[in-house]
């Protein structure tokens, strides 16, 4: 690990190459090094010239599939891609899995080669965040080594890593009471609109919930624009509230007899649908866009969003049509 890098860098994972290549080397010369001198495990043949600049790479089915006089330098491939030793390492798997590569070469701003970053350590980047990220997606506070850990620490600090997120949604909660206290008089007048609060509140959430998971990592990996992304969502919630409006409707008018009320929970729905979507797109970017992870856009902090706006959006169409 290179101390003079954060833990979460690129060159926290660099290794020393198991195997290089010289200007002048050929394919049949380095199969005889590794057979009469057997390497560590190795996934990339870094070709690099007399100071140590990285001119180009072989995979070890690129190496064996050589004739013994090619020159390693005429075979290599020189636009494989590679990373700066300060890359965050979440950028640095992305890299790989966008390239479709087993190992990276990380070189500094001269080009000379510090290391390559293997499949192992790849692999263990990608369980590492996938662990963050599910922690944070459940509202837990990141602290690196203790959220890996969460289920063995001692309860306080179990609690202590929960409570900020779940306190925001003990004061949504006040507010979502205050919302439906504001009704009390149409929900007096018209009992009904109370059944389908807790339905339309659980639809929200769950479509919220498969746009943050898409929109927590995808942002960190896509090249699209915010607006083309918002548009897509957009379109995509106007989709699925449609259909489980048209899926409502009928069911309502035949359970309660009353067109206006069916009529009112399919539209609340078919909003409620797209709101959550876009929601659930542009609470992660905005939360990236200011510096904080986006990860934590989603969890508790957009349930309770989505929770007030999805109560709006309900008894404003109830009010208009119902009452």
């Amino acid at each position: 690990m290179d101390s003079a890098h954060p833990p979460e860098t690129s060159a926290a994972h660099v290794e020393r190459p198991a195997l290089c290549a010289g200007m002048h080397d050929t394919a049949g010369a380095v199969r005889r090094r590794l057979r009469t001198t057997p390497t560590a495990s190795w996934d990339l043949l870094c070709v690099v010239d007399d100071a140590m600049h990285l001119i180009g790479v072989l995979t070890p089915a690129e190496l064996l599939a050589l004739p013994d006089e090619r020159l390693l330098i005429d075979a290599a491939r020189r636009d494989h891609p590679h990373a700066d030793p300060g890359v965050d390492q979440e950028r640095l798997a992305s890299l790989a899995l966008t390239h479709r590569l087993n190992a990276v070469p990380l070189v500094d701003g001269t080009g000379r080669l510090l290391g390559v970053v293997g499949a192992a350590a790849l692999m263990s980047i990608l369980r590492r965040e996938h662990v963050e990220d599910l922690h944070r997606i459940a509202g837990i506070t990141r602290e690196t080594q203790q959220a890996r850990h969460a289920l063995e620490s001692p309860p306080l600090r179990r609690a202590r890593h929960r409570l900020p997120w779940l306190i925001a949604g003990l004061a949504g909660s006040v507010l979502a009471t205050m919302i439906v206290a504001g009704f009390e008089t149409a929900l007096t007048s018209k009992p009904a609109l109370a059944f389908f609060v807790p339905g339309l509140v659980y639809l929200a959430d769950a479509i919220g919930t498969q746009s943050e998971a898409v929109a927590v990592r995808g942002l960190s990996l896509t090249n699209a624009g915010v607006a083309r992304l918002v548009g897509g969502e957009l379109r995509t919630g106007l989709l699925i509230g449609l259909v489980l409006a048209l899926l409502a409707f009928p069911m309502v008018w035949v359970a309660f007899g009353e067109l206006r009320l069916a009529a009112a929970v399919a539209l609340s729905l078919a909003g409620a649908s797209a709101v959550a979507t876009v929601l659930g797109l542009l609470l992660p970017w905005a939360l990236g866009r200011i510096g904080s992870d986006p990860a934590y856009g989603s969890g508790p902090l957009a349930t309770i969003v989505q929770d007030l706006l999805t109560l709006l959006i309900y008894f404003g169409f109830a009010r208009l049509i119902v009452l």
